[in-house]
């Protein structure tokens, strides 16, 4: 009986993998087709929504995949400090990944507390 339970497990978490890609590439299809009417403030709250539903399947996908949330964030953190040092174009210009970097640090300290 513990075989058959594995195996049924097993499927389940195949299924909603790959259930999270489908949910992922619709939202970036979403995503997609939003922008193309360009940036309005009246579609800020939708291109918001849709980029939380990208980054919540991104976190559940590495969740099924064997990947904790813990994880994911110090990659993330590792990458926003790499591009720090590499001073890549996006953070020459706009310094957009100094503000995540400071971002992440508040938002740690705030969990901390």
């Amino acid at each position: 009986m513990a075989f058959f339970d594995r195996e049924i497990d097993i499927t389940r978490n195949i299924k909603i993998i790959e259930w999270l890609k489908s949910e992922l590439l619709a939202d970036i299809a979403a995503l997609f087709k939003v922008l193309v009417n360009g940036m309005k403030e009246e579609v800020h709250d939708a291109v918001a929504d849709t980029l939380s539903n990208i980054i919540l399947i991104c976190y559940l996908l590495g969740r099924r995949l064997g990947i904790n949330y813990n994880a994911i964030e110090i990659k993330i953190r590792n990458k926003v400090k790499l591009g720090l040092i590499e001073n890549t174009d996006i953070e020459k210009h706009y310094g957009d990944l100094s503000e995540l970097a400071k971002h992440l640090d508040s938002s740690r300290m705030s969990n901390i507390s």
